[in-house]
């Protein structure tokens, strides 16, 4: 019986070892996890909760599946951030409804924060607006907001996730401001016509 309690103090990457030698330790994992990918997800599709939860334990096997192929000079979060994201536009597509984006009351004063708009979002008619705007935006844009926003994902690390020159992260960071703050506009003008 593995004592989940000493895995606070293990490293991802003393996990991953772990779970290779025992596969009740992925479990450590899993439980670390968890809650930050299901956010994750939630976010870039607008599935509900149960439909999020399927998708990441999709996310969970392929991740104990695939351990053997980790690199341990990358970071674990960076990778399976990557699985995740991954399985979730999969999941969209097989869906097949444009997805929007699923905002709790935390993540909109953490994105009204990052866009200098904390004074207009004081009630739950902007909140929706900015759900609605995030959910307009291109899946490129969106993305990187929400990583890079709610998930508070470095250059480098949302790079990793999604497979892209950091140069190109930036650039899609800037312009998906710009854009969102563009739809944000536009629905706050036509709310008040």
């Amino acid at each position: 019986m593995i004592d989940h309690s000493s895995c606070r103090e293990k490293t991802d990457v003393e996990l991953v070892g772990m779970s290779l030698e025992n596969s009740d330790h992925f479990l450590c994992l899993s439980n670390r996890y968890e809650d930050k990918l299901l956010r994750y997800i939630m976010r870039i599709s607008k599935f509900s909760r149960e439909d999020a939860s399927d998708v990441l334990q999709d996310v969970f096997i392929k991740t104990y599946f695939n351990l053997n192929g980790f690199d341990k000079e990358l970071q674990f979060s960076s990778w399976v951030y990557r699985i995740a994201h991954n399985e979730t536009i999969s999941a969209i597509r097989k869906k097949v409804a444009r997805p929007s984006v699923n905002l709790d009351v935390g993540d909109i004063e953490k994105f009204g924060e990052s866009f200098d708009m904390t004074k207009e979002i004081d009630n739950t008619f902007d909140r929706k607006m900015i759900d609605e705007a995030l959910s307009r935006l291109d899946e490129k844009y969106r993305e990187v907001l929400v990583l890079r926003f709610l998930d508070e994902k470095d250059y480098v690390e949302i790079s990793d996730i999604l497979k892209k020159p950091v140069s190109t992260v930036g650039n899609l960071i800037l312009r998906g401001k710009k854009l969102f703050r563009e739809e944000y506009e536009k629905l706050t003008i036509n709310a008040k016509s």
